[in-house]
């Protein structure tokens, strides 16, 4: 019991020092998102301005941009569902051991 509290606390020692990490050490830095970075990096490649191939199905349908909020709001639904997959999982693995008929018998 005292090994599973003990490798439970070093793990969210180490969850803690990883979220706090990059704050301590990019200290000022500006955090912005990959697609800007990527089309930024592009127009510095090809001297010219990036322009999308491809437009998401959901803003042609709706003829123009998500709003901001439903967007974390299919962001929020995609994590959630992934978790959820991970969770049933990590659950059913445990169980799977947990359950299974004892070869010694």
């Amino acid at each position: 019991m005292i090994k599973n509290i003990k490798t439970a606390l070093i793990l969210i020692l180490i969850v803690v020092v990883m979220t706090v990490l990059p704050f301590a050490v990019a200290r000022g830095a500006e955090f912005s998102g990959t697609d800007d970075a990527g089309s930024q990096m592009v127009n510095e490649i090809r001297g010219e301005e990036y322009e999308p191939w491809f437009t998401p199905p959901l803003e042609t349908a709706l003829g123009g941009e998500l709003p901001g909020e439903i967007e974390s709001l299919l962001f929020c639904l995609q994590t959630g569902i992934g978790v959820g997959i991970l969770a049933f999982g990590f659950g059913y693995y445990t169980a799977r051991k947990k359950y299974a008929p004892d070869s010694d018998s």
